[in-house]
């Protein structure tokens, strides 16, 4: 499982703002549907102004890469599920007449020998035409979406999307970008960018960046055989490292007043809910919410002490995450081992985000926002 450098793609992200069912229907409806190693997701939006506002959304649990590592292929019972949940994103499609959508797979996909044997499967028993997207895309969207947390003091930025299957990492250089067009330096970044090349024309920079192929259910899955809870997770932590020897900044020094993470998945928002003692997940709470490295080590202390059982009960984590928050915790503890910081930034925002911005911005339905 080498990591993988990406190259390009293309999106333009915004704030996003979420409202209930929308009636009256000025501009058409876009939908994204994001296929992972463990969740289906599917936003349904309409533009408004230069942001949207979300008119349906659908989650659900598939577990699609259970399995994977061993056996190099998607099993029939994850496949069944999987299909089922897509039976009920094609029902909510026709249901509002979409007609603009982009659907994608990605790591489960990506790597499963039969991958493109499901994609047919789906267009047949569905009628919808599912792509499986590279590494680097995924990547490109996940920065591109998070461009309205950076803050201005920001000098080196880096974006860690932590996935079902895979983990991307994206080191920006920010420190040649006027402080108050930083964020809209990111966002100028929708044609692609590549590794050490020239500045855009804010002037930020990638450094580097890596797709990892281990997200929070590889990383479970291949040390399942190990019963000691806190051993385990030091086994993955200690892993995860090891994977980031290639990727430059890993043994570089920076000024932490000037460098902030912004990580998007569903651990890094559990953890932020955790620590704001949420019983009831609130993204307008936790989306931008910044928080310290001792603040997340409190956090997952609590869930090694709580145990498996205790995490299990724990309302902050919920049902569906509590099998998969350690190894998500274990990746999390890695980074903020490699890069101790105090601005972490939590992203409730992610590829689905950047996939409906791509598509209104090629049709040009948004309106560009001032600064």
């Amino acid at each position: 499982m080498t990591p993988q450098r990406p190259r390009s793609a293309d999106a333009i992200p915004k704030a996003v703002e979420s409202t209930a069912g929308l009636k009256a229907q000025v501009h058409p409806l876009y939908a994204a549907l994001d296929l992972g190693t463990n969740s289906c997701r599917m936003l349904i939006a309409q533009p408004d102004g230069a942001q949207f506002k979300i008119v349906d959304s659908f989650s659900k649990s598939v577990q699609l890469g259970q399995g994977l590592e061993e056996t190099g292929r998607l099993s029939r019972v994850s496949m069944d599920r999987t299909l089922q949940a897509l039976r009920v994103c094609s029902q909510k499609l026709r249901q509002y007449r979409v007609k603009k959508m982009r659907l994608v797979a990605t790591e489960a996909c990506r790597r499963a020998a039969n991958g493109a044997e499901l994609m047919r499967q789906v267009r047949k028993e569905t009628g919808l035409k599912l792509e499986i997207i590279k590494a680097e895309e995924e990547a490109q969207l996940a920065v591109l979406s998070c461009a309205p947390l950076v803050t201005r003091d920001t000098d080196q930025l880096l974006v860690v999307d932590i996935g079902g299957g895979s983990t991307e990492l994206v080191w920006i250089d920010l420190a040649d970008v006027q402080p108050k067009l930083r964020s809209r330096a990111i966002m100028h970044m929708h044609r692609g960018f590549r590794s050490g090349e020239r500045p855009n024309k804010y002037g930020a920079k990638v450094v580097d960046w890596i797709s990892v192929p281990l997200g929070v259910a590889t990383l479970r899955d291949l040390f399942n055989d190990v019963d000691d809870d806190a051993g385990r997770f030091a086994l993955m932590s200690l892993l995860f490292e090891e994977k980031l020897e290639s990727f430059i900044p890993y043994d570089r020094a920076y000024k932490m007043e000037h460098f902030q993470i912004i990580g998007t998945s569903g651990t890094v928002t559990t953890v932020a809910a955790s620590h704001l003692g949420l019983r009831r997940y609130d993204r307008n709470k936790v989306d931008g919410l910044a928080m310290s490295s001792i603040e997340i080590d409190k956090v997952i202390h609590d869930y090694l002490r709580l145990g498996p059982v205790g995490r299990q009960n724990d309302p902050r984590i919920g049902k569906d995450r509590q099998a998969l928050i350690m190894s998500g915790a274990a990746i999390l503890q890695a980074l903020l081992r490699c890069w101790p910081t105090h601005k972490l930034s939590v992203a409730d925002r992610g590829l689905r985000e950047g996939l409906l911005y791509a598509q209104m911005s090629a049709d040009g339905v948004l309106r560009e926002q001032k600064s």
